[in-house]
């Protein structure tokens, strides 16, 4: 166990904000007739925000894989946005995607980001 450094915590709290927002994605399907994600996508943004949350969680209790686990949710949900750049939704949309995707950006950059101070070696005799 590690403790994180304040650029890190800022980063997983950013990715734990955006694993919240998406566990309620599959409670909200695309009404019929209307362009939007398959009903899959919604899904699989429900699981990786369960997945995010649950990791945030425990990075933020100092679990070095949790933040690997916690980037991989976080970078995969934001490709699950991408599409929306390529097909016809109102501006709107397009522009909270690209938020979104930014924002995720930032906090895998901020999770992975080296602590400012060295890491003390063990004293030696």
């Amino acid at each position: 166990m590690t403790t994180l450094s304040k650029p890190q915590k800022v980063g997983v709290a950013l990715a734990a904000l955006l694993s919240l927002a998406g566990l309620p994605s599959v409670l909200t399907p695309t009404p019929e007739g209307e362009t939007g994600p398959p009903y899959v996508v919604l899904a699989l943004g429900s699981v990786l925000g369960l997945i995010g949350l649950v990791a945030a969680v425990l990075a933020w209790r100092g679990h070095r894989g949790a933040l690997r686990v916690l980037a991989g949710a976080t970078i995969i949900s934001a490709l699950t946005g991408v599409p929306a750049f390529f097909v016809d939704v109102p501006a709107l949309l397009k522009l909270l995607v690209a938020v979104s995707v930014l924002v995720s950006v930032a906090a895998v950059v901020l999770m992975f980001t080296p602590s400012r101070h060295p890491a003390r070696e063990p004293a030696t005799n």
